[in-house]
C-alpha cells in the first residue's frame, strides 16, 4: 500500500490567510486572476498560476518570486515533519450540512498500473506541460491532489484537533487547517492510510506531472529516495455522509441535432420539450432519467428503455458512450447547469447538452474495488481544496 508521509511543510508567516490562498489553478479564468493578483501581492496565484500565460520565462519568475517569499519571511519553513488536518464545513447542493475532514502529507508516488494510488475514470489527454515545468522551476508541489483512503477508520484519527494554522470562509465554506506533529499521532495516520489503497478523486493530471517529475530525478540522480517519490496530497476516508458529489454534463459537437437524438432514441424514450429550471437535477432522480438540452436551452427527459442497457454498469456516462461512440459526436465537459446554459447560448457550434446524475459514493468505491475505470468527468467532488494553506519543498 502506498507511503503517505509528514513533511517541513511551507506556510505563510501570517495568520491571516483571507487575501494570500486561492482556488485551484485549472477553475481559474484570467478575470479570477486579476482579482486575486489585486487582493494581496503575495496571493498565491503570482507563484501557482504565473502570468502571462505563455512564455517559458514566466515559470522561472515563479520559481524567483517563491525563493524571494521565503528569504522575506512571507513563508516560513516548519521545524519539523508535520500532516495538516484540513476540515471543510459547508452545505451541500441539497441542503444538507457536510464536513470533510482530512490530512494533507506527502503520497508515495507509484508507476501506472501498479495498484495502491488507483485512478477512478479515464482521463482525458492534456498536451501542456504546465504543472511539470512550474515544479521544475519551484521545486515545490503548490496544489494538492484529492485521495480517497478505502482505509477504515481514517476519520477517527482525524476527530481530535490540530494546532490551528488557520481558518477562512469563503462563498458559504469554512476552511480550517490545523498542524499536528505528536510523534504518536503522525505515525498512526500515516499507518493506517497504508493499510488499503488510495483512489485519486481529483488531481489525475497533477499525478501523472508528479510521476513524470520522479522519473526525470530517478535519471538524473539514479537515487530512489529523493523528495520526487511522493507528492503532495490531502487525503480523506471515502464514507458516505462527507461526501459531496456532483455531476459533470455532457456537451456535443460536430453531429447534427436530430442526429444525436435518433442515436440517444436507440436507448432512451425521448420526451416532449419543457423548461429546464433549477428543479431540473432534482427532477432527474425522481425520475431517473437524463435531459437533453437544446439550443433553445429546452430540456427533453431521456428516459431508459426497458433492458437496453443490460449488462453496462449504471452510470450516465457510461450509456452515453455507448450510445454515441460509433457517431460524430465530439463531447467536452461542463460543470453546472446555469454554466451549461451560458455556455449553450454563446456558442453556436453546440448542438446539443446532456445533463446527468451524480454518480454514487457507493459506485465510486464499487469501481476501485473491482479495478474498473469511469469514463472521463464523471465526478466533481465539492467544495474545491484551497492552494496556499501549505507547500510542499522539494529541494
Amino acid at each position: 500500500m502506498p507511503r503517505f508521509e509528514p513533511f517541513p511543510a511551507l506556510r505563510y508567516a501570517s495568520a491571516d490567510l483571507n487575501d494570500v490562498i486561492a482556488p485551484p489553478y485549472d477553475v481559474l479564468s484570467d478575470s479570477d486572476l486579476d482579482a486575486l493578483e489585486a487582493q494581496d501581492e503575495y496571493n498565491i496565484v503570482h507563484v501557482d498560476v504565473p502570468r502571462p500565460r505563455d512564455g517559458a520565462a514566466r515559470y522561472q519568475a515563479a520559481g524567483d518570486r517563491l525563493r524571494g517569499w521565503l528569504a522575506a519571511g512571507v513563508l516560513v519553513l516548519d521545524e519539523q515533519p508535520s500532516f495538516t488536518l484540513y476540515r471543510m464545513s459547508f452545505t451541500d447542493a441539497a441542503g444538507t450540512e457536510r464536513e470533510i475532514v482530512g490530512v494533507l502529507g506527502a503520497l508515495e508516488v507509484v508507476d501506472e498500473g501498479a495498484g495502491e494510488v488507483l485512478p477512478h475514470e479515464r482521463v482525458t489527454k492534456k498536451a501542456s506541460t504546465d504543472r511539470l515545468d512550474l515544479t521544475r522551476a519551484t521545486l515545490a508541489n503548490m496544489s494538492p491532489i484529492w485521495g480517497l483512503s478505502l482505509a477504515s477508520g481514517l476519520t477517527s484519527l482525524l476527530v481530535e484537533p490540530g494546532e490551528l494554522v488557520g481558518s477562512v470562509t469563503i462563498d458559504g465554506v469554512s476552511h480550517t487547517v490545523e498542524r499536528v506533529t505528536d510523534p504518536e499521532r503522525v505515525t498512526a495516520i500515516s499507518a493506517l492510510v497504508r493499510t488499503d489503497d488510495v483512489l485519486i478523486a481529483d488531481g489525475h493530471h497533477r499525478y501523472g506531472v508528479a510521476r513524470r517529475y520522479r522519473d526525470e530525478i530517478r535519471n538524473a540522480t539514479g537515487s530512489k529516495n529523493t523528495t520526487a517519490e511522493l507528492t503532495l496530497a490531502f487525503v480523506n476516508e471515502l464514507v458516505a455522509d462527507q461526501l459531496s458529489v456532483e455531476a459533470i454534463h455532457r456537451v456535443y459537437r460536430d453531429i447534427d441535432r436530430d442526429d444525436l437524438i435518433a442515436a440517444l432514441s436507440i436507448g432512451f424514450e425521448i420526451g416532449t420539450p419543457g423548461e429546464v429550471t433549477s428543479e431540473t437535477l432534482a427532477e432527474m432522480e425522481r425520475r431517473r432519467a437524463l435531459c437533453l438540452v437544446d439550443r433553445s436551452g429546452q430540456g427533453r427527459w431521456l428516459t431508459p428503455k426497458p433492458g437496453a442497457f443490460d449488462g453496462i454498469r449504471a452510470l450516465d456516462g457510461l450509456w452515453l458512450e455507448h450510445l454515441l461512440d460509433a457517431s460524430s459526436a465530439n463531447v467536452t465537459y461542463q460543470h453546472g447547469v446555469d454554466e451549461l446554459r451560458t455556455l449553450i447560448d454563446s456558442d453556436p457550434t453546440i448542438a446539443a447538452a446532456v445533463l446527468i446524475r451524480p454518480v454514487s459514493v457507493a459506485e465510486i468505491e464499487r469501481t476501485a474495488r473491482e479495478g474498473l475505470l469511469m469514463p472521463p468527468k464523471s465526478t466533481f467532488f465539492t467544495p474545491k481544496l484551497r492552494t496556499g494553506f501549505v507547500i510542499r519543498p522539494l529541494d
